[in-house]
């Protein structure tokens, strides 16, 4: 019987993980709220479910192994919400689970370093939401016996989510904001540490996800402009841009992220261990 992979909220990442699986002889169930996006998962071989909307019952009882990629809303995690039960019933024949964070939830550390054992002190109101959807897992795992696996990414980048269109067509900027880094990760890398996970199970473990080199984002802006041959847009400094709320939540916090524990445990050597090998490979790839 083929391993079976139920991927919840089936996104960017978790794709990046099927193609890895798919050619292994896996089976992955992926879930979507898009019925035109179930027509594109089912011509990538990849069986769509239709959720919220569908049971997912029959998928959580054939699954072996469950990736929610799922962030929390105001109401705290929805999956939980809607499946924790179901989960709990279906942990005793699951082989892994594993549950897509991000290393917004240790906060501002301006820009000093933490690892999967600094304590979590966000500062944004997703950072808060995201520590307590962590809890709400753990808790989970703790009464069902789930075999859970928390997985804090960074910023992800790669094919389609890369700065080169806005170099390109001229919007791209440089916001300066003194001693801010930011760490990031390639979607390729993200799968290939999920995977090395799935190989080696360690329920409880929590990975932080990224590559080895925090920098500024200026300076990520500047490289993409200078693989393209392209004018280095101007610098704006912080207090002086116009951003969303969004956009000016993720400079709220400065901080480097150690990532010593994948390649320790799981023997992880990241493809792309820099911003610079990452864009390299990217830029003569569509967006």
């Amino acid at each position: 019987m083929s391993p079976t992979l139920l991927s919840i909220g089936h996104g960017y990442s978790a794709d990046a993980l099927a193609r890895r699986l798919l050619p292994q002889g896996w089976h992955v169930i992926g879930t979507t709220r898009s019925r035109e996006k179930a027509e594109k998962l089912r011509s990538d071989g990849i069986e769509p479910v239709i959720w919220p909307g569908d049971d997912l019952s029959g998928p959580l009882a054939r699954a072996t192994h469950l990736l929610s990629s799922v962030g929390p809303g105001d109401d705290g995690d929805p999956v939980l919400n809607a499946l924790e039960d179901q989960i709990a019933e279906a942990a005793s024949h699951l082989d892994w689970a594993g549950y897509l964070s991000t290393t917004g939830v240790y906060g501002d550390h301006q820009g000093g370093w933490v690892d999967e054992t600094t304590p979590l002190t966000p500062s944004t109101k997703r950072g808060h939401a995201r520590v307590q959807a962590e809890a709400a897992w753990r808790a989970l795992a703790d009464r069902s016996g789930l075999p859970l696996h928390i997985f804090r990414l960074a910023g992800i980048y790669g094919p389609g989510r890369g700065p080169f269109s806005k170099v390109r067509d001229g919007t791209a900027r440089r916001i300066i904001k003194p001693n801010q880094v930011f760490s990031r990760i390639h979607v390729e890398d993200i799968a290939q540490v999920l995977e090395a996970s799935i190989a080696r199970p360690n329920p409880g473990a929590i990975y932080n996800v990224c590559d080895d080199d925090a920098a500024p984002p200026q300076d990520v802006i500047a490289y993409a402009a200078e693989l393209l041959g392209l004018p280095i847009p101007p610098a704006i400094p912080w207090d002086e841009a116009e951003m969303s709320p969004m956009a000016r939540s993720f400079y709220a916090e400065s901080k480097r992220v150690k990532n010593d524990r994948i390649k320790r445990e799981l023997e992880v050597v990241l493809k792309y261990p820099d911003y610079r090998q990452g864009l390299a490979a990217l830029k003569d790839r569509p967006e």
